[in-house]
């Protein structure tokens, strides 16, 4: 009978092995810090019953932009279909928004801004604070876990935190004024209703981009003027 001999294939070295299982772990963790505040995000719209209107088509990728060139730090790509709006006539070209729920603390707002890396934007044509009206503000989000209330890049990311009757401080020309939260609600980028005039009060409307870290949707806070 013949015999032949085999050699052993050499077991893998244990430091091979924890590289293996550390690099597992790694990518286990990179993919829940993006899905999971996405799946958190939509428990919280379902909490608060969120209205969306006119939602995207279901076949939009999901961390896609919402159009292909698609530039989030330009606020003028957010609405792709917006008319433009007359630019009321004013002296002050910017003014300074605090929320004190989020820790956001005399950010400033340019008026007709055009880089949403550099400040938030009131969005040009709408009404001014404490105008009747909505003066609507745009504000640049990313994962949540990535914010930073004095970096603009990210100031809006917890923004769907607030509640209702949450406040809202606009410092303006001097005057001080103070909102509260009375909704939110979701809407397309070809939803442009989030723009519009109401005269019957005076409102505000922040505005910044869901789920976290996507341009699927635009999630728009609406405020309320109240007095002192």
């Amino acid at each position: 009978m013949l015999y032949c001999y085999l050699k052993a294939i050499p077991k893998p070295r244990g430091h091979f092995r924890l590289v293996s299982s550390g690099l597992i772990i790694l990518g286990a963790i990179l993919l829940a810090n993006v899905f999971l505040p996405i799946f958190l995000y939509q428990l919280q719209a379902r909490r608060l019953g969120m209205r969306i209107i006119s939602p995207l088509p279901e076949t939009t990728a999901v961390l896609g932009a919402s159009s292909p060139g698609f530039d989030s730090i330009k606020p003028d790509k957010w609405f792709p279909v917006a008319p433009e709006l007359p630019v009321w006539q004013s002296k002050i070209t910017d003014y300074n928004l605090t929320i004190p729920e989020l820790k956001i603390e005399q950010a400033v707002v340019k008026i007709g801004g055009s880089d949403l890396s550099e400040s938030l934007i009131h969005y040009s044509g709408t009404a001014l604070p404490g105008q009747y009206g909505n003066a609507v503000v745009f504000g640049h989000s990313v994962l949540p876990q990535f914010f930073n209330s004095k970096s603009y890049k990210t100031i809006f990311s917890t923004l769907p935190n607030l509640e209702k009757s949450d406040e809202i401080l606009v410092d303006f020309d001097g005057v001080l004024y103070r909102y509260l939260v009375i909704e939110m609600v979701e809407v397309s980028p070809e939803n442009v209703s989030v723009l519009e005039q109401r005269y019957d009060a005076e409102y505000l409307s922040l505005v910044t981009c869901v789920p976290p870290g996507t341009y699927l949707r635009r999630l728009v806070v609406r405020a309320r003027l109240v007095r002192f």
